[in-house]
């Protein structure tokens, strides 16, 4: 790529993140061209589907899942590795709330970062289903539980405002109980 389209690709993308951490994925491609100073068919070229687009704009973050689910996968103790993992999903929702919102808007859809997505519900099913082999996490526990724990999360700390690290622990603390057999 020449450089001249790789820095347009960068604004875009910085463009991109902004808007959706500010407005949420629901942001008009207009706007993100606007803001990157391009045209909409500028952006369409680069990223030529909305998915492609947010994906793109948190691939730092999604590069940091993928190493987080591959040292839970590592983990001899799946039960340990499920709550380090949503540890770690929490903590990143107080860290960068536009890609969460991304996050917890596909989990709970079941729409957008499809591959995130599946690859994510894939290691969590995979973890769950040893811990409760080894009866160390409640038998009637679901992917889709998690789902709920996490979007249940994004929901306390959105609210808790200046509040969010201290409702987030106590949320979190509250959360990992439920998973006990």
């Amino acid at each position: 790529m020449r450089w001249d389209a790789e820095e347009k690709r960068r604004r875009i993308l910085a463009a991109a993140r902004r808007a959706f951490a500010e407005k949420g994925e629901d942001v008009t491609v207009a706007r993100i061209a606007r803001s990157a100073g391009v045209s909409v068919a500028t952006v369409y070229r680069r990223f030529p589907t909305r998915d492609r687009l947010i994906t793109d704009a948190y691939g730092d973050q999604w590069n940091d899942c993928a190493a987080m689910h591959a040292e839970a996968l590592s983990d001899p103790d799946p039960a340990r590795a499920l709550r380090e993992l949503i540890r770690t999903l929490c903590a990143y929702q107080l860290q960068d709330r536009g890609f969460t919102r991304a996050y917890v808007e596909a989990v709970v859809t079941g729409r957008g970062l499809d591959h995130e997505r599946q690859e994510t519900e894939r290691v969590i099913a995979r973890l769950l289903r040893q811990a409760q082999a080894m009866g160390t996490v409640r038998a009637d526990l679901t992917v889709a539980d998690f789902r709920l724990l996490i979007a249940a999360h994004h929901g306390v700390v959105l609210a808790a405002g200046p509040d969010a690290v201290t409702a987030s622990q106590r949320y979190l603390a509250l959360m990992l109980r439920t998973l006990q057999p």
